[in-house]
C-alpha cells in the first residue's frame, strides 16, 4: 500500500515538468488561464440572470428595465463567444508549439547521441518517444489544463455563490458533489487499466499487421500462414474483450453521472420547495440551485477524467525526459567544443588537415551492453595512403575496428591515434567530414538520387556526381532509371524486353525514348532526377550499393570504410568496382572489411581477425604461402564458388 502512495506520488511530481515547456509561451498561457477563469465566472452567472428574472419580471409581473437587461444578456453571451474564440486558439497554438518544441528538441538530442543508443534501442520505440509522447504532452499542457482550470473553478464559484444564497441547501449539494467524485473516480480508474490495456494490444497488433506485410515472403517460403492467422486472431479477440469492457465501464460512468444529476436535481427541488413553500427562500435563489444541481456533476467528472489523464501522461512525461536526459556515450569535451565547436555549430577555420595515419595503442573494447571484451590489448599501426582490408568469421571483431576509428564508440582501456593525436582531442564532426563510409546494409533517403547523392557533399555539381557514378559502374542504373540504356535499345531491337533498373520501377519502351533521342548522357541527367523511393524501394540492394559507393566518394574523403561494400553486387559489377576500388582508394587511408575474399587479393595489408586478436597479417601472396586461417578461408570460399557453377 506504501508503495502504491509513493509510486503515485512520484506520478504528481513529475507534472511540474511539463512548466519549463510552457515558459517560452508563458504570456499565452497566463491569458488563458485568465480568459479560462473570467469565462467560469460567467458561467456562474447566468443562473443568477435567471434568478433576477423569476424574482423581479416573472414574480412582480412588471417588464421595467427589460430592454437593459436584454442588452446586458447579450452583451455578456457576446463577450463570452470572444473569449472562448480567444481561448480556443491560444489553446491551439500552445499545444501545437510545445509539440513542435518537443519534437525539434528530442531529434536534436538524437543526432548527439553515439551509435550504440540506437543498437540498443528499437525504430519504434525512439519514434514512439518523438511523435507520440511530445503529443500527448502538449495536449496535456494546453486543452487538459484549461479544462481543469475552467471546470475546478466553475464548481468553486458556484459553491460560493450557493453558500451565499442559502447555507443549509449548500451542504446539500456538497455532500451530493462528494459522493458523485468518489462514484467517478472509481469508475474512471476502471477505465484507465482497461485502456492502457487497449493500448497495448493495439500496439502489439500494429506489430502484427506490420510483420505480416515485410515479412510476407518469409511466411510464405516457412509456411507459417495458419501459425501468422492464429495468433492475429487471438490478439484482436484479446482487444476486442478489452474494448467491450471499456464500453461497460463506460456506459456505467455515463449512467452515474445522470443519476447523480437527477439525484442533486431531486434533492434541489425537495428541499428548496419546501423552503420556497415556506417563504425561507424565493422561485429565484430556487433557480439557482437547481441550474447548479444539473450542471456540477459533469464538469467533476471532466475534472477526474483529466486528472486521470494527467497522471498517465507522467508515462509519457517521463519516457520523454529520460531520453532528452541519454548522456552520449561518446562526446566531445568542452575544450573540444571550444575549438573546433560541436556538430551543430563547426568552428572549421580551426579544423587541421586529415593525413590518414591511424594507430591503436593497446586497445581493449568492449560493447556498453556486453559483458566480454571484444579486442583485448590490440595494437595496429596503419601509415597514410594504405588499403587495409578486415577478414574474418562472423563476430571475430573486423566492424569493430572501423567503428572504432570513425569514433562511433570509444575504447574501453588504451587509445586511437589519429596523425599521431588522441582521436578524443578533435572533434565528432572534424573526423566525420573526412570520412567516407559505404555499409553492408546500403541505405537511401526517401528523395531524388541527386539529392541522396548530394549527402556525399552538398554543393556537388551534376558533373561531378555523373564522374563518381562512372568511377563505380553505377552511371547505367541510374540512366536505366530514366528509362532505358543504350545497351536495351540494342537489345530491344533484337526482340528482347528492357531490363528493369529495380524492384517497382517500371520503364518506357525503347520507341518512346528513341523518339526523345536522348543520348547516354542526357538519360544519367534525367536519371538524377528520379525518385529513389522509401529507403531506396525502387532500386534492387545491389544498385542502392553502387549509389552508396558514389555518395562515399563524392565526398573525397581522406579515410574510406568498406563494409562488406560488394556482398550484394554480382561477379560482373564486382570487377568493375575492384578497379574503381584501386582508383579512389590511391593516396586514401582505406579499410575494406570483406565477406568476398577474391575482393581484396591486391589490399596492401590484410588483417585475419580471430576472436579479437589479430591471427595472422600480411599481403594475399604471403598469407597464402603460411598456409594458416586465411589460407583455409580463402581456399574454402574458392571450392565454394566452383560448385555454385557447376550447380
Amino acid at each position: 500500500m506504501n508503495n502504491e502512495k509513493q509510486t503515485a506520488s512520484l506520478r504528481f511530481f513529475g507534472i511540474p515538468r511539463l512548466l519549463p515547456c510552457l515558459y517560452p509561451y508563458r504570456g499565452r498561457v497566463i491569458r488563458m488561464v485568465l480568459l479560462a477563469l473570467l469565462c467560469s465566472v460567467i458561467d456562474v452567472s447566468y443562473p443568477l440572470f435567471n434568478r433576477y428574472v423569476l424574482d423581479h419580471y416573472i414574480a412582480e409581473g412588471t417588464l421595467q428595465g427589460l430592454p437593459v437587461f436584454i442588452a446586458v444578456y447579450l452583451a455578456v453571451l457576446f463577450f463570452q463567444a470572444l473569449i472562448n474564440d480567444r481561448t480556443m486558439i491560444d489553446s491551439g497554438t500552445v499545444e501545437m508549439s510545445v509539440d513542435k518544441d518537443l519534437r525539434n528538441e528530442a531529434f536534436h538530442h538524437l543526432q548527439t547521441l553515439s551509435f550504440s543508443y540506437f543498437n540498443q534501442n528499437s525504430v519504434g520505440y525512439i519514434h514512439a518517444r518523438v511523435m507520440s509522447d511530445t503529443g500527448k504532452i502538449g495536449e496535456a499542457v494546453s486543452w487538459r489544463m484549461m479544462d481543469c482550470i475552467w471546470n475546478g473553478s466553475y464548481i468553486l464559484f458556484a459553491i460560493v455563490v450557493m453558500c451565499r444564497t442559502d447555507l443549509p441547501l449548500a451542504l446539500w449539494m456538497i455532500g451530493l458533489l462528494a459522493a458523485s467524485g468518489l462514484l467517478i473516480t472509481l469508475f474512471q480508474k476502471k477505465l484507465v487499466v482497461v485502456n492502457r490495456m487497449i493500448r497495448e494490444l493495439n500496439s502489439r497488433i500494429t506489430g502484427d499487421f506490420n510483420e505480416g506485410i515485410t515479412g510476407a515472403r518469409s511466411i510464405k517460403i516457412l509456411g507459417v500462414e495458419e501459425k501468422m492467422q492464429r495468433e492475429f486472431e487471438a490478439d484482436t479477440e484479446n482487444i476486442r474483450r478489452e474494448s467491450v469492457r471499456a464500453v461497460r465501464y463506460s456506459a456505467m460512468l455515463i449512467s452515474t453521472v445522470t443519476l447523480m444529476s437527477s439525484v442533486a436535481l431531486a434533492v434541489v427541488l425537495w428541499q428548496g420547495g419546501m423552503m420556497t413553500r415556506e417563504g425561507f427562500i424565493k422561485i429565484g435563489t430556487l433557480s439557482v440551485f437547481v441550474s447548479y444541481a444539473v450542471g456540477m456533476v459533469e464538469p467533476l467528472q471532466f475534472i477526474i477524467q483529466n486528472i486521470s489523464a494527467f497522471i498517465a501522461i507522467q508515462v509519457n512525461i517521463e519516457r520523454l525526459t529520460n531520453l532528452l536526459a541519454e548522456p552520449a556515450e561518446v562526446a566531445d569535451s568542452e575544450e573540444v567544443v571550444a575549438r573546433y565547436g560541436d556538430s551543430f555549430t563547426p568552428k572549421r577555420e580551426n579544423w587541421e588537415e586529415l593525413r590518414g595515419d591511424i594507430e591503436f595503442k593497446d586497445v581493449t573494447f568492449r560493447y556498453p551492453d556486453g559483458e566480454e571484451n571484444v579486442l583485448e590489448h590490440f595494437n595496429l599501426k596503419v601509415p597514410h595512403g594504405q588499403n587495409i582490408a578486415i577478414v574474418g568469421e562472423t563476430g571475430a571483431g573486423k566492424s569493430t575496428l572501423v567503428n572504432l576509428i570513425c569514433r562511433f564508440y570509444e575504447p574501453t582501456e588504451g587509445v586511437l591515434l589519429i596523425d599521431g593525436r588522441d582521436a578524443r582531442e578533435r572533434s565528432q564532426l572534424w573526423l566525420h567530414s573526412h570520412l567516407g563510409y559505404v555499409l553492408q546494409t546500403p541505405h537511401l533517403f526517401s528523395g531524388t538520387v541527386r539529392d541522396n547523392l548530394r549527402y556525399g557533399r552538398l554543393d556537388a555539381t551534376d558533373e561531378e556526381i555523373i564522374e563518381a557514378l562512372e568511377m563505380v559502374s553505377a552511371a547505367d542504373v541510374v540512366a536505366r532509371m530514366a528509362g532505358i540504356t543504350s545497351d536495351d535499345k540494342e537489345n530491344d531491337k533484337a526482340g528482347n524486353t528492357s531490363r528493369r533498373a529495380g524492384a517497382g520501377s517500371t520503364f518506357r519502351k525503347v520507341e518512346e525514348e528513341q523518339d526523345e533521342g536522348l543520348s547516354r548522357d542526357a538519360m544519367i541527367r534525367k536519371g538524377l532526377g528520379c525518385d529513389v523511393g522509401e529507403g531506396g524501394s525502387h532500386l534492387s540492394t545491389g544498385e542502392k550499393q553502387l549509389l552508396s559507393f558514389a555518395r562515399a566518394l563524392l565526398a573525397d574523403p581522406k579515410l574510406l570504410i568498406l563494409d562488406e561494400a560488394t556482398s550484394s553486387i554480382d561477379t560482373l559489377t564486382e570487377k568493375a568496382i575492384q578497379n574503381a576500388i584501386a582508383v579512389v582508394t590511391k593516396d586514401r587511408t582505406s579499410f575494406v572489411i570483406a565477406h568476398r575474399l577474391s575482393t581484396i587479393t591486391n589490399a596492401d595489408l590484410i588483417l585475419v581477425v580471430k576472436d579479437g586478436k589479430i591471427e595472422e597479417r600480411g599481403t594475399h601472396r604471403e598469407l597464402m604461402k603460411k598456409r594458416g586461417y586465411y589460407y583455409s578461408l580463402y581456399t574454402r570460399q574458392y571450392e565454394e564458388s566452383i560448385l555454385e557453377l557447376h550447380q
